[in-house]
């Protein structure tokens, strides 16, 4: 844990340009900098909500644990997603786990002084709902487009994501397991295995223990949106 300030923060221009300097900087001398290994729970179901969290680097997945040991992964989070959103001005404790898919660095507030700052400044508590209503808005888009696709279709849509959304790149280290992939696409750990499997060979992809190369990204786009 780190004690971190705010000036040249992308917080201050992402989050903070509706509030008064001497607001900024009362919050940021209380702001703390946390660092998690890879695997490291960031939230955890069921934690009472105290603090206000975004994610200043890294990559982390939301989800929700489920009967037999499984999960049902929510979504993804990229670096200045505000990862504790979804509950914290409708609920007391947490309904979902957060966990750092790489090594991660949050930013974490104290969450009675961001509701008494949006209870007094219009502009900042519709700032922060426009980005709570984002945060809905993608996930269930990201939650209709992979539910309306078959198999390979959720395997092409999950590569691409990563590839586009995530590294900029075709080349690059799968963040999540075979079993994390299954969870997310809500698929079988075999079918995934299967798939990438035939993908590899039909030459779309490359596997290289945890590399992942998109051969033929017009192909993948293809499957993505077709199957």
């Amino acid at each position: 844990m780190n004690t971190c300030n705010c000036e040249g923060c992308e917080l201050r221009s992402l989050f903070f340009e509706n509030v008064s300097n001497s607001e900024i900087e009362s919050i940021c001398t209380r702001k703390t900098q946390f660092h998690y290994k890879k695997g490291e729970v960031i939230i955890q179901e069921g934690d009472e909500i105290q603090e206000f969290i975004y994610l200043k680097s890294g990559l982390v997945k939301l989800y929700r644990n489920g009967s037999n040991d499984k999960q049902q992964i929510i979504c993804f989070a990229l670096p200045l997603d505000f990862v504790s959103l979804l509950s914290i001005f409708s609920e007391k404790y947490y309904k979902y786990s957060v966990a750092a898919l790489e090594d991660s660095v949050t930013c974490n507030i104290n969450l009675d002084e961001v509701k008494s700052i949006a209870s007094q400044n219009g502009k900042f508590a519709m700032s922060i709902m426009e980005k709570i209503n984002k945060a809905t808005d993608n996930i269930l888009v990201d939650f209709l487009e992979v539910k309306q696709k078959r198999l390979f279709g959720r395997i092409a849509y999950i590569l691409l994501y990563f590839s586009r959304k995530v590294y900029n790149s075709s080349s690059f280290e799968l963040p999540v397991s075979r079993k994390e992939m299954a969870e997310y696409i809500g698929m079988t750990v075999e079918n995934v295995i299967r798939t990438l499997s035939d993908l590899r060979k039909d030459g779309i992809i490359k596997i290289n223990g945890p590399i992942i190369e998109i051969a033929d990204e017009e192909r993948l786009e293809r499957i993505s949106e077709l199957s």
